[in-house]
């Protein structure tokens, strides 16, 4: 299978090794030619300055990267007309119309004349803009701006497409209209490397997703096997109310009770359902029923539910299994001496 990247021992520490900062821990990992490639983490934990780097926006301290066939430290120039970046923060010039955005990027990466006028209006007829592309950016919404962002990235037809964090701030229909483009630009061919900690989103889009923490690869395969590999997090889900107005009211100590039981680890309130976490739910049903009888409650909802993307993620990661968060905790990058390379992982 051809690779669209290739990283070898890749390595970046702000400021001097032997006392910097270590943001990315000699990394390797191959993203195939015409996936999805999804890049999973928590804030800090070197999403960012690894696409920096692909992207020859930030030069390797130590380490390889080959895209396309070209080593990025000898000929980054072919790579760079090859690649389009959408930055988290959009990269649109707000005081210019959709239209001149568009036609001045194409410039930059030297599209023909005649060419980037029709791709131009075919991009913003696609995405839903050729009605505004005589407006200027400063009156469009963040969601606006974020599909001319992408239009601006893919208007030179690049190989290879690096999206970073491209829908946290969005309305849920407009975030579900770049991931259907996001659908729509693979399906044509290209190939998408997907920087973001939205992991519902990974798990809707990605074929394969790496998993990285603290600047080092954790894991690396598709969101399916990394769930079957983490057969611990499976849980049994749960709603139960009065049976009966003579039966007293669901109490506040339910949560407590239920975690009491033979095989959970934990216990989560989901609305008005608690989740249990168990390594054998076949096990706990049983007791969750023999639970509801002697408590005199009814049973409105019971499930088994295998692990959920976002429950190996947070596993790998070493935080509370089955916590929901939007938006991951801080996690900085590391101070300290260079290691040794047999103390790498």
């Amino acid at each position: 299978m051809d690779n669209a990247i290739k990283v070898d021992n890749l390595t970046k520490y702000y400021g001097r090794p032997a006392a910097g900062v270590l943001a990315v821990d000699h990394i390797s990992f191959e993203v195939h030619s015409g996936e999805v490639f999804g890049f999973l983490g928590p804030n800090g934990a070197g999403k960012t300055t690894t696409q920096r780097m692909l992207t020859t926006l930030l030069e390797p301290t130590e380490g390889r990267i080959v895209i396309n066939g070209y080593d990025l430290a000898r000929d980054a120039y072919p790579v760079k007309r090859q690649i389009g970046l959408v930055p988290e923060e959009s990269n649109v010039y707000a005081e210019l119309t959709a239209w001149d955005n568009l036609m001045f990027t194409a410039r930059l990466y030297r599209v023909g004349r005649r060419e980037r006028a029709e791709r131009a209006r075919e991009l913003l007829e696609a995405f839903g803009l050729w009605e505004k592309r005589d407006v200027k950016v400063e009156n469009f919404s963040e969601g606006m701006r974020r599909r001319l962002s992408i239009a601006m990235a893919i208007i030179h037809k690049p190989a290879l497409l690096f999206l970073d964090e491209p829908t946290p701030g969005l309305d849920a229909q407009t975030a579900r209209a770049i991931r259907d483009l996001i659908r729509r630009l693979n399906a044509e061919g290209t190939t998408i490397f997907l920087t973001t900690h939205q992991i519902e989103e990974a798990n809707q889009l990605c074929d394969r997703v790496a998993i990285i923490n603290h600047g080092r690869i954790a894991a690396i395969d598709t969101p399916e096997r990394l769930k079957r590999a983490f057969q611990r997090v499976q849980s049994v889900e749960v709603a139960l109310e009065p049976d009966g107005p003579e039966t007293p009211r669901v109490s506040e100590t339910l949560g407590v009770s239920l975690a009491a039981l033979l095989g959970v680890t934990h216990s989560v309130k989901m609305g008005d359902k608690w989740r249990l976490y168990t390594e054998d739910p076949s096990a706990l049903l049983p007791q969750v029923m023999d639970y509801a009888r002697s408590h005199r409650l009814r049973v409105v909802s019971l499930n088994t539910l295998g692990p959920s993307l976002e429950d190996v993620f947070l596993e790998i990661t070493g935080q509370q299994v089955g916590t929901v968060r939007h938006e991951m905790r801080e996690s900085k990058p590391r101070r300290g001496v260079r290691r040794q390379r047999g103390g790498r992982r």
